[in-house]
């Protein structure tokens, strides 16, 4: 210890732990050469716990873990951790290759409990680039109190996404309003509301509103479903679609103009804002079910509306000032309280401020991202800074996505290391995505 607290020095400093950083670990942690750190503000990992539940499934299958997909034999593979939990043969039996999200974050906890790599109740108070050492220097108080500086030549930023809530819905007070991510930490607020109403889609919204729908079915409040997109659109997980999830279509995005990802982006909508088929048959199935019913509370579902503006009334009640956006028909909706499904957003992070004008931006101020996930830093800057899930205007819809997270590790780990020290998929898709005769 020094007068400054505990001074380290690393290969890489990765800073929070979700499920990419984590797989960054247990790729790190096969590797001889790599030295590698996490730090991780909470106490312990969580994954969607607001949204935990209990039937509620993953949407990629049990080899989109923290490393099959380029490591099949690793010791910190979803297979070993059926089998150190014994239930390896009960899994198979089931034949039901997506695991439940309790099982996953189950998964998740059982792999950074073997990574002593990996520290959680530290946080990260800022970074510097120090260009004598040409080191990162990252400030770090650790859960005790205890002031730590750390050094390393490369940082991977894995801090995750943040709840959004538009400004439309800004002006509700906090009682009247949350979002999914906080659903069941809600549930009083939940149960006492008369009326409760869903705004936006997606995943999430469909099954906050698979919840709302069963609640109500057993004499609980009314529910109203409001959502911009044309219809209640499934998520689009055809095979041949699904290509445009793989390394190489990943690859062929980031080669094109900033101007054709942005388009393209906002024409794949249905990666990331469908619902699964087998929520929407949920929906229909407790919709149905009503139907037998008398007296219960009302249902209400409307897609095509964009929600303008919210305000309390004298009844104490929120109103929704709402457009239809077929006919431009303007309408109030009351509640009495909005479960907003309205997604997250990349966030910058206050510890970054020291290193902000290090980062080189495109023109909607977003970072460059390098193929190799690496950010572009002004000249002279010998450090690398990674990112992890804040790439999709470079990298395309998938960046998101835990099918790629093991592939964009070792991607990362390759570069920080100089060598292939993972093989990385060569062939990913059958589709041909380029012109004739480019190359990406």
């Amino acid at each position: 210890m020094t007068e400054n607290g505990i001074t380290g020095e690393h290969d890489v400093i990765a800073i929070g732990c979700g499920p990419f950083n984590l797989g960054l670990a247990a790729l790190a942690s096969t590797a001889d050469d790599v030295d590698l750190v996490v730090l991780e503000e909470q106490p312990e990992l969580t994954w969607h716990r607001g949204m935990m539940f209990g039937d509620a499934s993953m949407q990629v299958n049990f080899l989109a873990d923290l490393v099959t997909l380029v490591a099949p034999s690793h010791p910190l593979s979803f297979l070993a951790y059926l089998h150190d939990m014994d239930r390896l043969y009960t899994f198979t039996v089931r034949e039901n290759f997506f695991p439940s999200r309790r099982e996953y974050e189950d998964y998740l906890r059982w792999a950074a409990a073997r990574l002593p790599s990996v520290r959680f109740s530290h946080r990260v108070e800022e970074v510097h680039w120090d260009a004598d050492a040409e080191r990162f220097t990252v400030h770090a108080v650790r859960g005790d109190g205890t002031h730590l500086r750390l050094r390393a030549r490369n940082l991977v930023l894995g801090i995750g996404t943040a709840p959004y809530v538009p400004d439309a819905l800004a002006d509700l007070p906090p009682s009247m309003l949350l979002h999914t991510s906080d659903y069941l930490y809600r549930a009083d607020d939940v149960a006492a509301a008369g009326k409760v109403t869903v705004v936006g889609s997606g995943q999430s919204g469909a099954e906050v509103t698979v919840d709302l729908l069963g609640r109500n079915l057993e004499g609980g409040p009314a529910v109203s479903w409001l959502t911009r997109t044309a219809s209640f659109a499934p998520l689009d997980y055809t095979k041949m679609n699904l290509e445009l999830t793989t390394p190489a279509y990943m690859r062929y995005f980031h080669s094109l103009p900033q101007e054709a990802r942005d388009r393209l982006v906002g024409e794949q909508w249905q990666f990331y804002k469908g619902i699964s088929t087998d929520t929407l048959e949920a929906v229909h199935e407790l919709l149905y079910r009503r139907q037998l019913e008398h007296g219960l509370a009302d249902v209400e579902l409307r897609f095509g509306i964009t929600v303008e503006a919210a305000a309390v009334d004298a009844a104490g009640r929120a109103v929704l000032s709402c457009r239809h956006r077929d006919t431009g028909a303007l309408f109030e909706h009351t509640t009495d309280l909005v479960v907003a499904a309205t997604g997250y957003r990349n966030r910058t992070p206050a510890f970054l401020k020291p290193v902000d004008d290090l980062l080189l931006r495109d023109g909607r101020g977003r970072p460059r991202v390098r193929v190799d996930h690496s950010v572009e830093l002004t000249e002279g800057v010998t450090g690398r800074v990674f990112v992890a899930n804040a790439e999709v205007h470079s990298h395309g819809v998938s960046a998101p996505n835990l099918d790629i997270g093991a592939v964009r590790n070792a991607t990362i780990l390759n570069a920080i290391t100089g060598r292939e020290t993972y093989r990385l998929p060569k062939r990913s898709a059958f589709t041909s995505f380029d012109a004739p005769g480019r190359t990406s």
